[in-house]
């Protein structure tokens, strides 16, 4: 399908420890949003990414929200 819409979410949030990906506080996540496609999540992620970057335990990422809800590749 040529234009199924391929979502990403932006979030971010602090980790509790370097060495894996478990935050610290739930209720403190940062939901940037939700994006129809990666080129336009990645706008979103930089700067937020970048503004971050004196807290080591802060960082943000991007989720292919579209593998988790798109079973036709099973």
């Amino acid at each position: 399908m040529a234009d199924s819409q391929k979502l990403h979410m932006v979030m971010g949030g602090e980790l509790e420890d370097l060495d894996g990906i478990k935050f610290r506080d739930f209720t403190k996540l940062d939901i940037v949003g939700v994006f129809p496609n990666y080129e336009e999540a990645v706008i979103a992620w930089k700067p937020k990414a970048q503004g971050t970057v004196d807290n080591a335990h802060m960082r943000y990422f991007i989720f292919n929200l579209h593998k988790l809800i798109d079973h036709t590749d099973d």
